[in-house]
């Protein structure tokens, strides 16, 4: 961007020192927004575009605003800018932590100790369009420690941009948008989806004869476009291996964070709403005496959280988000035991990862001596968090109870039998029945979990339909209709999987449908939460996520065949099988009495 030798003259009181810098910058800005118009923006910047893809891309988007960062001394210092440059000086300011994290990573300093905000003023722009500044603000006071930091910025100019807008975005039109720009020299630099905006950004390093004079440009659409945006990031990551490496290697740094916020309960005491309405802003002090915190580490543990969307920050304080509210003890699918797990026991395991990849042992085993199992056992507080930590991801149940198989099985005269095998408190169990009223079920567990599943089922209204056996794999009751293994074999090697498969094989009538909910590795090695959670059987629990053509191999094993498999929310899974011939069934494993 060209910054212009003049500076446009101030009021009565002068600016502190560095200020002219910066009110000439933004006033070339401002110029730059009021006197381009898009297409003849869109021509400067892709020299090399002609006439059809030139009204392609003006139709398709538009000039929305230029960006800047400027360094004021304080608030006064940045009104009188505004007020200089035309603008209005009671813009309101929100943080930004898009750019406090860009600043934080190229001036190796802590995130939590810039303070970056963001305003839009609206510029009166020449051709009648409505378009804005977006000015990205560090206070940097006089002999303050970040002079380097504003000085190094104001030579790089590294946060300068244009912005386009996508009209009608979707996901074609995202595409030819971002291959025409890199088909004429621009380059991927980064990009992410906005919550709390619902908009997905994509920056571009400008081609080398671009003549629009600023070097990064933004297109924005509105809604969630990840879609798109995961392959345009990845080509920027290609060439950013530090950074990308760096960002990997915080992720304990999130995990911990989300648990904390579960610990000290900061999403009950942020749920105060105005009048029933939206939830209110809670300021730092007050949420630290509700919490018993120490209010300047909880405010940097809150502005964490809101670079996650955990909780949005706004001026006088922090609010909830939807996503925060998960965290919440009573919330509707409440995922706050899930971040106490892997907070605590799972946490600490998965420091003996490397020691579990040489050994074969659990980090588990070796951290606590056994394995988790038996552990949690002798543990009922934490067995009832690992409990509910399972109940965390019912989401996953959600079709299920329209299945074909349990759909079929509802709709048969006479009573139809569902057993659900380890089936933890449940959850599984109690959205089946109470979408079937014509089934009845039956639910195999260990003893103290099978009195906190008649607690939930009683509650759920399905209890009378529900019997219950306490027992081990051995002792899967016959003659069931459906039988469910829900997150069952992958806590096992190959040969329990088979024996467990066994146990069920022999207790199944010659008609009975086995149904399997388990997360499947994809066969090409594609991303997946399955592969993460692969590294987690393994370090944890002693088991594995496997393929689809791998449970196959294992229900053939056991004399059972598999007939399919359909996706689940949460990256699931349901597989179902049946009886095979009985050839095969004559390869059955002798029962076994282990738990």
């Amino acid at each position: 961007m060209t910054t212009p030798t003049a500076t446009p003259a101030h009021g009565p009181e002068a600016p502190p020192a560095e200020a002219p810098d910066d009110t000439a910058r933004l006033s070339a800005a401002v110029d730059f927004v009021r006197n381009q118009d898009t297409a003849t923006l869109l021509r400067l910047l892709l020299p090399g575009l002609d006439g059809p893809e030139l009204r392609a891309l003006a139709d398709r988007c538009r000039f929305a605003h230029a960006a800047l960062l400027v360094f004021p001394a304080d608030g006064p210092s940045l009104r009188r800018q505004l007020t200089a440059c035309g603008l209005d000086a009671d813009a309101v300011a929100q943080p930004s932590v898009v750019v406090r994290e860009r600043l934080a990573l190229r001036h190796r300093r802590e995130a939590a100790a810039l303070d970056v905000r963001i305003l839009r003023p609206e510029v009166r722009c020449a051709d009648g369009e409505r378009r804005v500044v977006e000015m990205f603000t560090l206070a940097v006071p006089p002999g303050s420690e970040l002079a380097d930091v504003a000085v190094h910025e104001r030579a790089g100019d590294h946060e300068a941009h244009i912005a386009f807008e996508v009209g009608r975005p979707d996901p074609l039109v995202l595409r030819g948008l971002c291959e025409t720009f890199a088909q004429h020299g621009a380059v991927a630099d980064g990009g992410g989806y906005n919550p709390h905006e619902d908009g997905t950004v994509f920056y571009f390093t400008a081609p080398a004869d671009s003549k629009a004079g600023y070097r990064r440009v933004e297109l924005y659409a509105s809604g969630d476009h990840r879609s798109v945006l995961t392959p345009h990031l990845a080509a920027y990551q290609a060439r950013q291996p530090a950074e990308t490496l760096l960002r990997l290697m915080t992720g304990a740094w999130t995990t911990q964070a989300l648990a904390a916020c579960a610990q000290l309960r900061l999403p009950e005491a942020m749920d105060a709403r105005n009048d029933g309405g939206p939830r209110a802003v809670i300021g730092v002090d007050a949420l630290a005496r509700a919490v018993d915190a120490d209010p300047e580490n909880l405010a940097t543990l809150l502005r964490y959280l809101a670079m996650l969307g955990v909780v949005s920050a706004e001026p006088g304080g922090f609010r909830l988000t939807g996503l925060g509210e998960l965290l919440r003890t009573d919330s509707p699918g409440s995922m706050r035991s899930l971040a106490l797990m892997y907070g605590g026991a799972f946490y600490q395991s998965f420091a003996l990862l490397a020691s579990a990849v040489r050994t074969g042992q659990t980090g588990f085993e070796q951290l606590f001596g056994e394995n988790h199992f038996d552990y949690f056992a002798r543990q009922p507080a934490l067995a009832e968090r690992f409990d509910q930590s399972m109940a965390a991801s019912a989401r996953m149940f959600d079709p299920l109870p329209s299945h074909p198989v349990i759909a079929a099985a509802g709709a048969v005269p006479g009573r139809r039998t569902v057993v659900d095998v380890a089936g933890g408190t449940g959850e599984l169990l109690g959205r089946i029945l109470a979408a079937r009223p014509a089934l009845h079920g039956v639910l195999l567990e260990r003893a103290h979990v099978v009195e906190a599943a008649r607690r939930h089922l009683d509650a759920a209204g399905v209890g009378a339909r529900c019997s219950y056996r306490v027992g081990d794999f051995a002792d899967v009751p016959a003659s069931g209709d459906v039988y469910v293994l829900s997150r069952v074999l992958h806590d096992w090697d190959d040969d329990r999987c088979r024996e467990i498969l066994g146990h069920c094989a022999r207790a199944m009538p010659a008609h009975a449908d086995l149904l399997i909910v388990e997360r499947l590795l994809p066969p090409d090695g594609s991303p997946s939460l399955a592969t993460a959670w692969d590294l987690h059987m393994m370090c944890n629990v002693g088991g594995r996520e496997r393929r689809a053509d791998h449970y196959a191999a294992l229900l053939d094993g056991a004399g059972l065949r598999l007939v399919g498999h359909s996706p689940l929310p949460l990256g699931a899974s349901v597989l179902h099988a049946r009886k095979a011939a009985p050839a095969a069934a004559a390869r059955l494993p002798e029962p076994s009495r282990q738990g």
